[in-house]
C-alpha cells in the first residue's frame, strides 16, 4: 500500500511539474482574442488594446478576432467550447456575462460554469446621446418630448441585450415614457443612423461614440454611470438629472475557457494588471471613456456574480425578453 501511494504521489508530482514546465513557456504560438461584437464598437476597441500590449510581453501574436451575433452569444459560445490552453480568450461583457442569461430563454453556455474569469481590463459609462436635430438639451427635456409623443421616439442599440438595450429600457421604466427599441448588429451602424437622424438617440458605451461627440456629430444630455465621466466631465450623470439610483454602467473583461490552468490565468492577469498600473495605459484608456479596472480572477468572478443578480432585477422589471 505505502508503494502504491508512493507510486501515485510520484506521479501526480510529475503531472504537476510538467504541467508547470509547459505554463512557464507558455505562450509558444499566437493567441486569439474573440470579440463577440463587430470591429469599431467598444468592446473592440478595448481588446485591441489588451492584444497589443500581450503580444509585446509574450513575443507572440495576439490576434483579435471578431464574431458577432446574438448580443455576444455567438462569439462567447465558440470560446466556452474551445480548447482550455490558454491560446482562445474572449473579451467578456456585462452583456455576455451578466444581461444575457437573463435576457434569453436558451443560452448556448453556462457563463459561470463554462469560463475562467481572469481579470477585468475596465468599467465604462453608457452615454445618453441624440442626433443633433432632436429639440432636446438635458434629460428633463428627452421626457417632456417623448410624453408628447408617445411611440414616436426611437432608440437604438447594438444589439438587443446589450447594456445600451438594457439602459434604455430601464430609463423607460423609471421615467414611464413610451419610446421603440431599434436593435443594430453593432455600435457603428447605430451610430451611423443615429447622426443621419433615423433614430432620435441612444445609450452608447462612451468609447465608440466620444469622437462623435466632440466632434459635434452627436449632442452628448448625460451620463449612466453614478459619477461623471472624466472625458465629459461637463455632462451630468441621469441620477443628478432627475432620476436617482439610475446606474447603467458597462465592463469588459478577458476570460477564458474552463479548465484552463492557473498557472497560464496568473501569467495574463499578472501581465494585464503589470499594464493597467502603467500612466500610459491609464491615459489611453481615459482619453477613450473607459476606466482601468483589473484585479484577481477571484475578484472578478464575484464582480460577475454580482451584476448578473443587477441585471436580472432590471431585466424582470423592464419585461425585456428575447426568444
Amino acid at each position: 500500500m505505502i508503494r502504491i501511494l508512493q507510486r501515485t504521489t510520484l506521479g501526480a508530482l510529475a503531472l504537476l511539474l510538467a504541467a508547470g514546465a509547459w505554463a512557464q513557456a507558455y505562450p509558444t504560438k499566437p493567441i486569439r482574442l474573440v470579440v463577440p461584437f463587430p470591429a469599431a464598437g467598444t468592446t473592440d476597441i478595448l481588446a485591441r488594446e489588451v492584444a497589443q500590449r500581450l503580444s509585446e510581453s509574450f513575443g507572440q501574436s495576439v490576434i483579435v478576432d471578431n464574431r458577432p451575433g446574438a448580443a455576444g452569444n455567438i462569439g462567447s459560445d465558440l470560446v466556452a467550447k474551445s480548447a482550455p490552453d490558454g491560446y482562445t480568450l474572449l473579451m467578456g461583457t456585462v452583456g455576455t456575462h451578466a444581461i444575457n442569461p437573463s435576457l434569453y430563454t436558451k443560452m448556448p453556455y453556462n457563463h459561470v460554469k463554462d469560463f475562467v474569469p481572469i481579470v477585468l481590463v475596465a468599467g465604462v459609462p453608457n452615454v445618453l446621446e441624440v442626433t443633433p436635430s432632436l429639440p432636446v438639451n438635458s434629460v428633463a427635456d428627452l421626457i417632456k418630448l417623448a410624453k408628447e409623443k408617445p411611440g414616436q421616439l426611437n432608440f437604438a442599440s447594438s444589439g438587443s441585450g446589450t447594456s445600451i438595450h438594457l439602459s434604455g429600457e430601464l430609463f423607460k421604466t423609471m421615467t414611464g415614457v413610451d419610446m421603440m427599441h431599434v436593435p443594430y448588429k453593432g455600435s457603428s451602424p447605430a451610430l451611423t443612423d443615429l447622426m443621419g437622424g433615423q433614430v432620435q438617440l441612444m445609450f452608447d458605451n462612451l468609447p465608440s461614440s466620444l469622437a462623435q461627440i466632440k466632434a459635434g456629430k452627436l449632442r452628448a444630455i448625460a451620463v449612466t454611470s453614478a459619477q461623471r465621466s472624466p472625458a465629459l466631465p461637463n455632462i451630468p450623470t441621469i441620477a443628478e438629472s432627475g432620476l436617482p439610483g439610475f446606474e447603467a454602467s458597462s465592463w469588459f473583461g478577458i476570460l477564458a475557457p474552463a479548465g484552463t490552468p492557473p498557472a497560464v490565468v496568473a501569467r495574463i492577469n499578472a501581465d494585464v494588471n503589470q499594464w493597467l498600473q502603467t500612466g500610459e495605459a491609464k491615459e489611453k484608456l481615459l482619453a477613450q471613456g473607459a476606466v482601468p479596472a483589473g484585479g484577481t480572477p477571484e475578484q472578478f468572478a464575484a464582480h460577475i456574480r454580482a451584476e448578473t443578480e443587477k441585471w436580472a432585477k432590471v431585466v424582470k422589471l423592464s419585461g425585456a425578453k428575447v426568444d
